[in-house]
């Protein structure tokens, strides 16, 4: 199953424009912005498990490449644009630029993944992904298709994700 969420990821980070190699990184650069709004979600709840952020590193390194400095580098960069981010439309626009609409769609199912990692939906978790959604331009239709399939693959009732 892991293994799934982890291909999944490496496409939809695969889809983004490359990583330029810069002195510093910046919300500007896609990747960046997709730790920040991956981030959002995992604070949205007040709560700030491992788990999620287990999950985020695996995503990251799986779909980078990324290990050690290089990978603490991205995480810091989202966590400092995270912190600085007026709102998340401040975060979406670097992620949507370029984007398919798959990719767009695939990428709301990464932030359903990160919502599961500790076994738990909340209420703001819930809106925080469906604004993500909106202003990144996914359908409310395919907002709930990935959450459902995401659902399903990790066998939850439906009563935990309503």
């Amino acid at each position: 199953m892991l293994d799934a969420v982890l291909d999944r990821l490496k496409s939809f980070f695969g889809s983004l424009p490359e990583r330029r190699r810069a002195p510093a990184v910046s919300a500007d650069d896609p990747h960046v912005a997709a730790a920040a709004l991956m981030l959002s979600v995992i604070e949205a709840d007040g709560l700030h498990g491992e788990d999620e952020r287990a999950r985020l590193r695996q995503a990251l390194e799986a779909a980078y490449g990324l290990s050690g400095a290089a990978l603490a580098e991205v995480v810091e960069a989202g966590e400092t644009a995270f912190r600085e981010a007026i709102d998340l439309a401040s975060l979406t626009g670097a992620v949507a630029r370029g984007l398919d609409e798959a990719a767009k769609a695939d990428f709301v199912g990464i932030l359903w993944e990160i919502v599961h990692a500790d076994g738990e939906l909340h209420e703001v978790e819930d809106n925080t992904v469906w604004r993500i959604a909106e202003l990144i331009g996914v359908s409310p239709h395919e907002r709930a298709v990935q959450r459902r399939l995401v659902r399903e693959r990790h066998g939850l009732p439906d009563a935990a994700w309503d």
